[in-house]
């Protein structure tokens, strides 16, 4: 992922420019790049991993879908 998704996250976590599901959209995004950065040998990244870092980094409650909907755009950016 481009270092442009980590100030669109930083700029989300200050709370700059973006509307509330926006900020959850680029939270859960940033959350579910961490889960594949984590992950071991490039194993496979669950909704659970992404909702934990998210809770956890980022002190954000999100659900599955959101999740789901975060781990699908990561894999769009990377393939």
């Amino acid at each position: 992922m481009s270092s442009g998704i980590w100030r669109q996250v930083l700029a989300a976590l200050s709370g700059e420019g973006h509307d509330d599901a926006d900020r959850e959209r680029l939270l859960a995004l940033g959350a579910a790049e961490l889960a594949y950065a984590r992950s071991i040998s490039g194993g496979p990244v669950t909704t659970e991993d992404v909702r934990r870092i998210a809770f956890e980094e980022f002190s954000l409650l999100i659900d599955d879908s959101q999740a789901r909907a975060a781990v699908c755009e990561r894999r769009g950016t990377r393939g």
